[in-house]
């Protein structure tokens, strides 16, 4: 029989040879249907707008078109039929214990933090401190800009890097993507938002999803992160932000009409009750049975409190858990091409190599594999981690808060679809900056 062990793909082999002979074919079957079914989830990611396409026409299974349309929902599809192939190959026993060996853990706290962040009272306290900052430059619209993608996505340090995603994702969804401006503009800004929240969240060691794999096993410490990690993050933010600023300024003066809005005031308690949530659900971020008790306990602080609450984004949030769910469930399938990849490179060449990867993986899958790997230098941990956020930016699914951010902007779009491919060149300039930020300074 096939006995799972505590690794994500760690199997036993036990039995008479003959049937040994036929499980290691089905262990190495069901490998390469988990990297097929990987590379077609990949695929799937770039051809929404075809599904959505058919989905338009209305016909018969309009329906099943638009879910399929639904970037969120991809990996998740492809995980269930992962799942299904090994319910049908080795039994619900196997396919249950192969469940049961991955961690939901960053998938749950993804769910948690952006349904708190997203929050009027969190809008409201960090939408006054940036509008206020930007009261303080002469063109005040786009100094807002230029806060909302350098400060917040810094935020993400501390706040962690979801939270950071969902603040800066829906004050630029009501600022300037309602907003009659080009679609250039509205992909150079995503390209920025989500590259610099991939690098920004490297000031500490405990906010970004790739850092936070091999912080422990790896003896990384907050000091460690900033002097190593953290100010060339800083100086490749800022100017990132000013570059998009200086590129778009003469589109940008519609950003001064969310400053002359009057936000409706609210009660600095509430405020407070927020914040104290956000900061307990960040504390637990690796117990889901203590940040979820916590958020529980925060919907029912919103119930009593619904008057100076607006729609909770529990929608967008479960989309974006499912997404991350099924990257775990797919990812855990491509250790045993990934892992020989990065392991036969230099410490120059993972760097790039890991920038590449990213753009078809998770960041922090890459990472993760690094820390399983015994006997690495110091020179090629950090090449692995700084490739990896730089090309956090790249895709959808390359850092785990970039679904979030889609989540909410993907409406703005034209026809409600976000294309990969000008996500890719939007993206291009700023992981440039954070390349030679991290290999130059």
């Amino acid at each position: 029989m096939l006995v799972a062990s505590g690794g994500q793909q760690d199997f036993a082999l036990v039995g008479p040879p003959r049937i040994r002979v036929l499980m290691m074919h089905s262990i190495s079957l069901i490998q390469w249907l988990g990297a097929i079914l990987f590379a077609l989830a990949v695929l799937h990611t770039f051809s929404t707008k075809f599904f959505n396409q058919l989905a338009a026409r209305k016909t018969r299974h309009a329906g099943v078109w638009h879910l399929l349309g639904e970037v969120e929902v991809v990996f998740g599809v492809w995980a269930m039929i992962l799942v299904l192939f090994l319910f049908l190959l080795n039994g619900k026993t196997q396919a249950l214990g192969y469940l049961e060996s991955l961690n939901f853990t960053e998938p749950m706290f993804v769910f948690a933090i952006m349904v708190v962040a997203g929050t009027r009272p969190i809008l409201w306290v960090v939408g006054e401190g940036v509008r206020r900052l930007s009261r303080l430059f002469a063109a005040a619209g786009h100094a807002y800009y230029f806060l909302l993608l350098s400060l917040v996505p810094l935020l993400g340090s501390f706040i962690t890097e979801p939270a950071a995603m969902t603040l800066a994702a829906l004050m630029l969804r009501d600022s300037l993507f309602q907003n009659a401006v080009s679609n250039r503009l509205r992909y150079a800004t995503l390209g920025v938002l989500f590259v610099n929240v991939s690098i920004g969240g490297t000031l500490t060691h405990f906010a970004a999803p790739p850092v936070l794999m091999v912080a422990h096993t790896w003896g990384w410490d907050m000091s460690f992160m900033f002097m190593t990690f953290g100010w060339k993050a800083m100086v490749a933010v800022v100017l990132n932000a000013a570059i998009a600023s200086w590129l778009f300024r003469h589109e940008l003066g519609v950003m001064g009409n969310a400053l002359e809005k009057v936000a409706t005031p609210i009660s600095y308690w509430v405020v407070g009750m927020h914040l104290l949530f956000l900061l307990l659900i960040v504390m637990f971020a690796h117990y889901p049975v203590m940040f979820l008790g916590v958020f529980l306990f925060f919907m029912g602080y919103v119930s009593a409190y619904a008057r100076q609450q607006e729609r909770l984004i529990l929608r967008e949030a479960l989309l974006v858990a499912f997404f991350l769910a099924g990257l775990v469930v797919l990812g855990g399938q491509q250790q045993w091409w990934l892992e020989p990849v990065l392991m036969s490179m230099s410490a120059d060449a993972v760097f790039y190599g890991a920038t590449a990867l990213t753009a078809i993986t998770d960041n922090a899958a890459l990472t993760y594999l690094g820390s399983l790997v015994e006997g690495l230098t110091d020179e090629f941990k950090v090449a692995l981690v700084a490739g990896a956020v730089s090309g956090g930016g790249l895709t959808v699914i390359a850092n785990a808060p970039n679904p979030a951010g889609l989540s909410i902007l993907r409406g703005r779009f034209e026809g409600g679809v976000v294309n990969p491919l000008f996500l890719l060149l939007g993206a291009l300039y700023p992981t440039l900056i954070a390349i030679l930020a991290f290999r130059l300074l």
